[in-house]
């Protein structure tokens, strides 16, 4: 009869082998573990998810996302991961990750929705005109709500398939979170529909998306990265559009120093406010509704908006 210090050991053997097991089939504690990248991707797993997954951001709170680092404890959560959320091209080292240690186990939300391109400043030409390119494809695809809802879907079904024995729960729930997308679209469209101007001052531009769906023109002071330092060009071909169009309004963003904005402001004789880009939440009981509705009153107030 084998010895009670081996029947000990022969039963953590048990035990070790079946927890990396349910590990290893992306599952612990009866939950299904999700790493998503950044906060947008965040709140949708976690609001279709319910309490069927255990969520993991990437991006800590309070970071900016587009250049951010992974230590070897994250990538150790998303080989262990049932589903990663991400979107590639953003964050370099998420990309990295995802294709190293579960491609098979990951939704790309860049495919499900047509990406847009991004305008890089280029020199001016010999006429004097500020000339644009395309870029890389944007990624701010979040702040546009209809491809947000669409976004949802996709999570709800990819969600499903992987856990099928609460696929009903994740599809009420991906249904229910595209009504309220619907709904906030509605709302954009409808206050955005008379206003006294359309130009959007930010300090970089992070909101082609949001600019696109409500027939607005953004007029960012940096590009994609908000990092980037403004040219003295840059800045004062965007001090001329501001007049020229009767700016009231500089955007700043909460996770990048408002400096550059404030400079604008005080030549031309504007005022700041924060437009986010809801690449993270700040405060404590924030989410993507309550940042996007406080969004969509600070462009009503700066654009003069009478609905």
């Amino acid at each position: 009869m084998p010895s009670p210090s081996k029947l000990l050991a022969s039963a953590f053997a048990v035990l070790l082998l079946a927890g990396c097991a349910e590990r290893a089939s992306g599952f612990s504690a009866g939950r299904l573990d999700v790493v998503t990248a950044f906060y947008p991707l965040q709140f949708l797993a976690e609001r279709i998810g319910g309490a069927e997954v255990t969520v993991v951001n990437l991006t800590k709170p309070g970071a900016e996302p587009h250049d951010v680092e992974l230590t070897p404890r994250q990538v150790g959560r998303v080989a262990d991961a049932g589903l990663a959320i991400y979107l590639t091209g953003f964050q370099p080292a998420v990309d990295q990750a995802v294709e190293q240690e579960a491609p098979d186990r990951a939704l790309d939300v860049g495919t499900v929705v047509p990406m847009l391109h991004a305008e890089e400043e280029h020199a001016h030409d010999p006429g004097g005109e500020e000339e644009h390119a395309e870029g890389g494809l944007d990624p701010h695809v979040w702040l546009d709500p209809q491809r947000y809802a669409t976004i949802a879907d996709a999570v709800g079904a990819r969600l499903a398939r992987v856990d099928p024995a609460h696929a009903a729960a994740y599809t009420s729930r991906a249904q229910a979170v595209h009504a309220e997308l619907a709904a906030l679209d509605a709302d954009f469209s409808a206050r955005l529909t008379t206003c006294r101007r359309r130009e959007v001052v930010t300090s970089h531009e992070a909101f082609h998306y949001l600019a696109d769906r409500y027939g607005l023109t953004e007029v960012g002071i940096t590009g994609i990265s908000p990092e980037a330092e403004p040219s003295p060009r840059r800045l004062a071909h965007v001090a001329e559009e501001a007049r020229a169009t009767g700016t009231t309004t500089i955007f700043f963003e909460t996770l990048v120093s408002p400096k550059v904005a404030e400079t604008i402001a005080r030549e031309v004789g504007a005022r700041t406010a924060v437009l986010d880009p809801l690449e993270g939440v700040s405060e404590p009981g924030e989410d993507y509704f309550s940042v996007m509705r406080a969004n969509l009153t600070a462009l009503t107030t700066a654009l003069g908006c009478s609905s």
